[in-house]
Formats: structure tokens, sequence, C-alpha cells
């Protein structure tokens, strides 16, 4: 088992480094200063022209659309841009893999956050078996290519992977279930996932072998508390970019326990 694989399997074994969750006050007095600091890296992709894009994966329930909320609470939306595609229709069946995904990819002065993407493909269509084993190895071979294509093209790409254990998945999955204001958030397909954790995993473990690449690697962060991870995402997102006024003591340090390499170094 190499570095990295460990390291998703330390944090979804369920052995949480801290004791006690992460208060929601003490949470809200760290968010704010990042928050100032998102609005500052903002406005720099907007006067310099940035294409700036960040795709969030990881199992259902994972808090990827909380995650999304925190860091654009206070950012302008014309300009940080929320993607959430449904299932594609008849048309975009019919299109090449991608073509439905480029169509939100931002201009000049954009930001564009995916609450899932392209990687659906080696996720949900792989395990729900919504695609053909060859769709599915043409992706894995296109997706690097892909990538390489946005970077080359100047575009800025971060890719996160929220990683949670399966006993919080359940929990989550339950609160859902007793909360009218969540339930929207259940689907025939999240439900079926709790018996498909196994086949997530490996689904998973093969994306990461075919895409976690030297110039487009993935970040994996311990989401089992929802607000450490945002925290430590936040951070991580603000010190890899080189924006005008950027503050490093007022970023701090993402922490090691909850994210995977934090000095944007892949393994």
């Amino acid at each position: 088992m190499d570095a990295k694989t460990a390291v998703r399997k330390s944090f979804e074994d369920g052995d949480y480094p801290y004791p006690e969750p992460f208060g929601r006050k003490k949470y809200e007095k760290k968010k704010e200063p990042l928050q100032i600091e998102l609005v500052r890296m903002l406005r720099w992709v907007q006067e310099t022209g940035q294409r700036l894009v960040v795709v969030f994966e990881g199992r259902d329930a994972a808090g990827k659309g909380g995650m999304i909320k925190a860091i654009t609470e206070h950012l302008n939306p014309r300009v940080a841009r929320v993607v959430a595609l449904p299932k594609p229709n008849e048309t975009e069946r019919g299109q090449w893999y991608f073509q439905r995904y480029v169509a939100h990819l931002p201009t000049k002065g954009e930001m564009a956050l995916f609450d899932r993407s392209w990687y659906n493909r080696a996720g949900v269509e792989r395990v729900m078996g919504f695609c053909t084993e060859p769709q599915y190895r043409l992706f894995m071979n296109q997706a690097p290519a892909f990538e390489r294509m946005l970077l080359d093209d100047g575009v800025l790409l971060f890719k996160y992977w929220l990683a949670i254990s399966q006993h919080e998945q359940q929990r989550r999955f339950e609160r859902r279930r007793k909360d009218p204001l969540k339930q929207w958030k259940m689907s025939p397909i999240d439900i079926a996932a709790v018996d498909k954790w196994a086949d997530y995993t490996k689904a998973r473990e093969e994306m990461f072998a075919a895409t976690d690449t030297p110039f487009a690697p993935w970040t994996v962060v311990n989401a089992e508390d929802k607000h450490r991870a945002r925290l430590a995402t936040m951070r991580h997102l603000l010190l890899g970019l080189d924006y005008d006024g950027k503050r490093p003591d007022v970023i701090g340090t993402p922490d090691a326990e909850i994210i995977d390499h934090p000095d944007g170094v892949t393994y």
C-alpha cells in the first residue's frame, strides 16, 4: 500500500485524530478571516483575468455542498459560480463525455466550483452501471489529458476528495431522513450507496491510480468533522494561489491531521 492510499484508508477507518468536535463558535471565529482572504483572492482572479476551477468529489454525504457554501458565502456569485449538474439529458448523452462540463468552465476573471464533476464517470456511473466498460476505460484514459489541456491553457485547477467513514455516512443519511429540510438530499442513488461501500472504495482507488497526476494531483481531506475540513480546505486553496496581497500569517497552515499533503506536494 502506497503512502497516499494509506492516508485515504486512515481517513475512512473512523479513527479520527480529535476526540472532541470543533465547536461552531470556534469555527465561525476561525472562518471569518479566511473568508475575508477568499474575497481578496477572488478580486485578484477578477482583476487579473485568472480562470480558477475547484473540483469537489467524495462519497454521498461527504459534505461537498456545505464545503462549497462555506467558501462562496461572501463571494460575488457573478464571479464565483457553483456548478452542480443534473444527470445528462438525451442530447448530452450523445456528446463527447467532457462536452457538458466544458460549457461550464470559467472564462477570464471567473472561478467555478464543481459540486461533483466529470469524475461522475469514475464514481457513481461506474458503480451503478450507468456507463459501459469501454466508456469508463476511455474516460480514465482521457481525463488526465483533458486536465493537461486545461492547465496548458492557463486554467488553475484544484481537485479535492472529501473522505468520511462508513459510520459517519450512515449517521448523516439518517439525519437527512429525519430532517424535513434535508430530505431532498436523499435520492435512490444515495440509498443504494449504503450497500456499495466496498464498490465505491474500489472505484475510487482505480480513479486515483489513473488521475492523481503530478500536474493535477488530488488533495484528500478528512471530512469526518465538517468544520475542521472546511478550514483546512480553505487554507490549502488560499496557500496554493499566488494572489496579490496574500497574507500567509492570516491563512495559517492546513492541519496535517486533516489534509493529506497541505504543502501541495503529492505523494
